[in-house]
């Protein structure tokens, strides 16, 4: 047997009699017209149909489709580029074994190579068939001959019958439907989200059984530069302009929004800012400072000329963020921050700022739907009706979202966000938000605790879907609305190196994460103890590590900063990967909290940067230092935040002293001819000396006092995977 394209095949085979208009198969010589629009194939199981469809006035494509899809939904085209004749085209099955299609002309359009075989029908298949793509799979291939590397490789993932996805970063998602017997298609929309959808044979429409961002707003950039989303409902979203900003262009909102006011720096320019509140654009800091006052961090914006706007939160601590750029901008009633645009003196009035408490108000607003466009065409009479109507009740729906607005917010606050959990339990059957009592039944009533640090406690637990969980108990930890709003951001990060979350509870006083289970224990236990790592372990993990804190640092398009890496919180799956817990919680601890090793800033004595004690704004830097301290302590075998005195000499750490000691003793020889002196003598010289050597080279690095010396966490994972083979 031979494939000639996907779906269609041509196999040896007695002739059956089956009516030309529903038939099974192509018998060699014949061919389907587009002329007649009942001259199609169709699969065993009735599952798909081949034939001519029409998808604009005279034009055409030979395709196939599911047959029971209300909108014909095409899984796949020949020479989807060019279009037949609603005339005279045709498809033919050559006797020579090729497919062809013809154009009205007679020109060849598209043809399969299957020529001078023994076939003598060609048959639509009930199944698609699927092959890797990227890379080859040929073994004389491999990733590095296409210029990418082990760090950020090519995945693979297999969409199964049951309605289940897993690739070979370990990334699972299944949708909500999960079964046999039911058609579904994998699509990247248009909209930039990912989504799953089961075909309804009875109604022949497509609905969505999973989708990777619960909610539209969610997906970056996607009201343009400027532009402010605001969720409606589950399944679409509105863009409006901030005040004193109108559309760069009204028939495609995604172009954002210009500002009508002169943004250039000027001596005889003078500024001010127009607050903006419940909103935020994520992404773009120009800079970012702690424990800072509201004037002060206006006063930064205000000395910056590339500042058009700054972001203020207090969480504990006065939290400011610089914007030299907006996008991504959402409007949520349960935002805890305010966005503050900088316009000239003058303009920064509260009347422009009520205005915007409704999202339709002095707006031009978009509708997004979700999925093909298709989904939603109705009858040309109901689309003239819906446009004729939208524009004349806009006015009265602003009012109606005015008093929604100031119920939710206070009067139904609790009951609201009961609603919003719910509504990510219907949409996404992987991150969500969980009752409480859902929690309480699926930990015993917190029954086996497994951990216990200065964030919270940790019980084990296991799901009604059967999933085996780690459920922490926050303690102290920001109000409800700070909560829900850090627990977005948290919920987006997905890597190999993170640990997973699956969801969060906030239920009154209650404020419960839920994790992925990971079996090996935490780095720390395997370290520090008789049960010890051997070095491939050890490098691997180190590796791992790097790779999640450079995810956190540079990919997300929310910047995340860990704070508090520590091999506490690096814990181990089954075949010893490093999976970062704990990250980005330092937004929601109280600083300072009695009973906790945590300083008044969010950190763990001995892995925190000196910048901590000084004063200064935090960066990304701090984390780089506490990656230096845990992997010198890999190489060590011990902890290096101990105190050590010596007679005659001044208290100092482990870790001062191996630096110093370090500094001086091998200034003048390379590391690695030394090293034996260095690495744990546990290991009983059972180590690779070049990994070992720029193991140790890379933990100095990291743990330099001035923070501009020390490299990023991605120059960091270049370095340690050019010798990870070795």
């Amino acid at each position: 047997m031979r494939e000639i394209f996907l779906l269609l095949l041509l196999c040896s085979s007695m002739k059956s009699s089956v009516s030309k208009n529903i038939q099974d198969h192509l018998q060699k010589g014949s061919s389907l017209s587009v002329d007649d629009t009942s001259d199609v194939i169709r699969s065993p199981d009735n599952s798909y149909t081949c034939g001519f469809y029409s998808f604009q006035s005279n034009a055409y494509w030979f395709a196939i489709w599911f047959t029971n899809s209300k909108d014909r939904t095409v899984v796949w085209t020949a020479n989807r580029n060019t279009p037949v004749s609603g005339r005279g085209s045709k498809v033919t099955f050559r006797g020579n074994g090729a497919m062809v299609l013809t154009d009205v002309d007679g020109m060849v359009v598209w043809e399969t190579n299957t020529t001078s075989t023994d076939v003598n029908r060609a048959v639509l298949l009930d199944t698609e068939i699927s092959s890797v793509y990227w890379p080859s799979p040929d073994p004389g291939f491999n990733v590095w001959n296409y210029g990418r590397t082990s760090y950020n490789s090519s995945r693979m993932g297999a969409f199964d019958d049951l309605g289940a996805f897993s690739s070979s970063d370990r990334w699972h998602f299944s949708a909500s439907d999960m079964g046999f017997g039911i058609r579904r298609r994998l699509t990247m929309d248009y909209d930039g989200n990912l989504r799953i959808y089961s075909l309804n044979d009875s109604s022949g429409l497509w609905l969505i059984s999973w989708q990777a961002i619960a909610q539209p707003c969610s997906v970056h950039g996607i009201c343009g530069r400027n532009g402010i989303c605001d969720n409606i409902g589950a399944l679409k979203s509105e863009c409006s302009c901030p005040p004193d900003h109108q559309w760069t262009n009204p028939t495609d909102l995604s172009q954002g929004c210009k500002p009508t006011f002169n943004t250039k720096c000027a001596n005889s320019t003078k500024f001010g800012f127009l607050e903006v509140p419940y909103t935020d654009y994520y992404g773009f800091d120009l800079d970012f400072f702690s424990y800072i006052s509201f004037d002060a961090c206006k006063q930064k914006c205000l000395g910056e000329c590339s500042c058009i706007a700054f972001s203020y939160r207090i969480t504990g601590a006065g939290v400011c963020f610089l914007k030299s750029a907006l996008f991504n901008g959402f409007r949520s009633p349960n935002f805890p921050g305010t966005i503050y645009l900088k316009v000239p003196t003058g303009m920064e009035t509260r009347e422009a700022v009520s205005n915007l408490t409704s999202p339709k108000a002095k707006c031009v607003d978009v509708t997004v739907f979700v999925g093909s466009p298709s989904m939603y065409k109705k009858s040309g009479t109901n689309v003239k009706w819906v446009y004729l109507y939208s524009f004349a009740i806009a006015i009265g729906v602003a009012e109606a979202l005015v008093i929604l607005l100031v119920w939710w917010l206070f009067v139904k606050r609790n009951a609201l966000l009961t609603n919003l959990e719910e509504g990510y339990r219907m949409v996404s059957s992987q991150f969500r938000g969980f009752t409480y009592q859902e929690l309480m039944k699926a930990t015993q009533n917190f029954k086996t605790e497994i951990g216990r640090g200065g964030s919270g406690t940790v019980y084990k637990g296991v799901l009604e879907d059967e999933r085996v969980v780690a459920v922490k108990r926050l303690g102290d930890v920001s109000d409800g609305g700070e909560f829900w709003a850090e627990m977005s951001t948290i919920g987006k990060l997905n890597h190999m190196n993170l640990v997973r979350m699956w969801g969060f509870c906030s239920h009154k006083r209650h404020r419960l994460l839920v994790y992925e289970y990971v079996e090996n224990l935490s780095l720390d236990q395997r370290l520090f103890s008789t049960s010890f790592l051997q070095w491939r372990e050890r490098f691997k993990v180190a590796v791992g590590i790097a790779k999640g804190l450079a995810y956190l640092h540079h990919e997300c398009l929310d910047w995340v900063i860990h704070c508090d890496v520590k091999p506490e919180n690096i814990l181990l799956d089954g075949s010893f990967e490093a999976k970062i817990a704990d990250f980005g919680l330092a937004k929601l601890s109280q600083r300072g909290s009695q009973g906790s090793e945590l300083t008044r800033i969010r950190g763990t004595k001995g892995y925190m940067a000196p910048e901590w004690a000084s004063n200064l704004p935090i960066t990304a830097k701090v984390d780089v230092y506490s990656y230096g301290v845990v992997v010198l302590e890999m190489a060590r075998g011990f902890r290096l935040s101990n105190i050590i005195v010596q007679e005659g000499e001044e208290e100092e750490s482990e870790l001062t002293r191996l630096v110093r000691v370090m500094k001086t003793k091998f200034q003048e020889e390379e590391i690695e001819s030394r090293i034996e002196e260095i690495i744990d003598s546990r290991l009983g010289g059972l180590f690779n000396r070049k990994q070992a050597a720029k193991l140790v080279e890379v933990g100095l690095s990291c743990v330099e006092e001035d923070r501009n010396k020390r490299p990023t966490m991605d120059s960091v994972v270049e370095v340690l995977i050019n010798c990870e083979s070795e």
